[in-house]
């Protein structure tokens, strides 16, 4: 066989040792945080959204409720703790559609072609959404304060919100993110994760769980939302803080280890291991 002929069969069915390998180290994932956040930039609707609804709410219960709830005029620090959670699960209710969409419209399909580990896309899809709600929780703060939430905390305790606050971010997202995967569709996707934005409702981000029917006392002392509001309501204004902040991170830690196995295992249902 002459050099040219052998050379044109080697460029034809190139052999093992020269197709190319997956990327070593997270170059992919970097590369699939860097689409996730322009996806997230040119969504300009998703991010109105996720900041207009908890401003909106923030005004309503502050200048509509807020006279009949607390006369005294300091509900506005009152109820910025469970704004800023409920901003922050409206923006990561976005991230189960996302990552539908990407399960349904071919894209895993088109990574399974090429060397990248595809399971990178849950992870850009989350870094990308906590950038993302964490900016919009910035805008929210911002209004609140140029309505008269007066914060007093020190460099210390506004580090553990902020700490805090991107904990409950990523659990939350990363929760998210499951449920787009084990939905059928990004319709379906945004139905089941519409249930998880009525949980600070039935908290003590608008009222003392106190007021409540005992029954719903009972919920509201004993689900995830209430310990982080009070954790944030005593870092920011100076309320007892309890046991809040040990709760607060135990109930974090618990879902987001069991959001993350149960993301890795539906991933690997349908999308196959990569």
């Amino acid at each position: 066989m002459t050099d040219f002929a052998e050379a044109s069969l080697t460029a034809k069915y190139p052999s093992p040792a020269r197709r190319r390998t997956p990327p070593r180290g997270i170059s992919t994932e970097f590369a699939l945080i860097g689409r996730s956040l322009r996806h997230a930039i040119r969504d300009v609707e998703s991010m109105l959204m996720a900041v207009a609804l908890p401003v909106l709410l923030m005004l309503m219960f502050t200048f509509v409720f807020g006279g009949a709830i607390d006369p005294s005029g300091d509900y506005v620090n009152y109820i910025v703790p469970g704004i800023i959670l409920t901003c922050a699960g409206f923006g990561a209710a976005s991230t189960s559609l996302s990552v539908a969409n990407d399960m349904t419209s071919g894209f895993i399909d088109r990574l399974r072609t090429m060397p990248v580990r595809s399971s990178g896309v849950i992870t850009g899809h989350v870094v990308a959404s906590v950038v993302k709600n964490l900016f919009a929780t910035g805008i929210v703060f911002s209004v609140a304060v140029s309505i008269g939430f007066r914060p007093s905390a020190d460099v210390a305790e506004w580090v553990a919100v902020i700490a805090l606050i991107t904990l409950y971010i990523f659990t939350i997202t990363y929760l998210f993110a499951g449920i787009g995967l084990a939905a059928k569709s990004a319709e379906s996707a945004n139905g089941y994760g519409f249930v998880l934005l009525f949980l600070p409702y039935v908290s003590s981000a608008f009222v003392p769980v106190e007021t409540m029917p005992g029954w719903l006392t009972w919920f509201a002392d004993n689900q995830p939302i209430t310990p982080i509001i009070d954790a944030l309501r005593s870092l920011l204004v100076g309320t007892n803080m309890g046991d809040s902040a040990l709760l607060s991170v135990i109930w974090c830690v618990a879902i987001l280890a069991i959001s993350i196995v149960w993301t890795a295992q539906l991933f690997t249902i349908r999308a196959g291991r990569r």
